[in-house]
């Protein structure tokens, strides 16, 4: 047995992020100080709109890129990406079983703003665990480390570029007649289909 698992936060994170969440329980460490890398989930979701997978992706900041911590990364409001992001979701979700069930607690996701993507993130990590019913316990790296030896280190195997090695149990998705199902897009996802139950599929 692993003494831990390391894990990035991610925007709107992907079922696989909770599933192995699950199965580890405790000692989880939440990465502060990586250096932010492009095109992750760590500003991107993923969710099933009428054409198929869309990705959602919070612009950050010039220069808060390559060589800034993810801690320090600024989000951008140099247009409207809440808006935006809000109304791809709904025009996705509205039809959903569970959809008006959590709406009124995403919805300041997409009205307040937050400076720093960390703390958006986290703040939705926290209130995704609550929807999900998920008793987890976590902390925070104090320092970058390379490698932590006898944990799971998921800071770069959770990637959009990555083949999940998790087994998806399929579960109801508004367009899977139109698409198919699609496994592995954010778990807000897996909520609005099945609501109280989406832990059963993790």
């Amino acid at each position: 047995m692993h003494k831990g698992a390391i894990f990035p936060l991610f925007y709107l994170p992907p079922v696989e992020v909770f599933s192995r969440m699950k199965r580890q329980k405790e000692n989880i460490l939440l990465e502060r100080f990586e250096h932010f890398p492009k095109q992750t989930y760590r500003n991107r979701g993923l969710i099933h709109s009428p054409q198929g997978k869309l990705a959602l992706i919070v612009p950050v900041v010039k220069g808060s890129k390559v060589h800034t911590r993810v801690k320090d990364v600024r989000i951008s409001y140099d247009f409207d990406w809440q808006r935006l992001h809000w109304m791809s979701i709904q025009t996705s979700y509205r039809s959903s079983a569970y959809f008006e069930f959590y709406e009124d607690g995403l919805a300041p996701f997409y009205e307040k703003k937050w400076e720093f993507l960390f703390d958006y993130n986290e703040e939705m990590f926290r209130l995704l665990l609550r929807y999900l019913k998920l008793d987890i316990s976590f902390s925070y790296t104090e320092s970058y480390e390379e490698q932590y030896p006898d944990f799971d280190d998921f800071r770069q195997l959770i990637h959009p570029k990555v083949e999940s090695t998790v087994d998806f149990t399929p579960y109801y998705q508004v367009f899977e007649d139109r698409n198919g199902f699609i496994a592995n897009l954010s778990v807000i996802d897996l909520l609005f289909s099945q609501g109280p139950q989406s832990a059963s599929f993790l």
